[in-house]
């Protein structure tokens, strides 16, 4: 569990680096947040597909691939304004 979260840091750094998206918001707390959210989503489709034992998590590579993919649909949501975009300047 503490590697998943550890290497989900990092991973989210990187998605970050790989895909910054129009709505690049470079807040610490939301990239380490997506990029263990991404981690997470790596290693449970990588052990519903048996990719990995059950007590085995997601490595650094598909950490950074599940990011990505938190990445894009958080683009995509707050692009459709299902979201609001923590970036964004309020309106006066």
């Amino acid at each position: 569990m503490i590697w998943i979260i550890v290497v989900g840091l990092v991973a989210g750094f990187v998605a970050r680096i790989i895909a910054p998206g129009p709505n690049n918001t470079a807040g610490f707390i939301l990239t380490a947040v997506l990029g263990i959210a991404g981690a997470f989503l790596a290693t449970f489709v990588g052990q519903t597909m048996g990719w990995y034992r059950p007590d085995q998590g997601a490595g650094f590579v598909g950490a950074t691939i599940g990011a990505v993919v938190v990445l894009f649909i958080w683009h995509r949501l707050v692009a459709a304004r299902a979201i609001p975009d923590p970036g964004a300047q309020p309106r006066l």
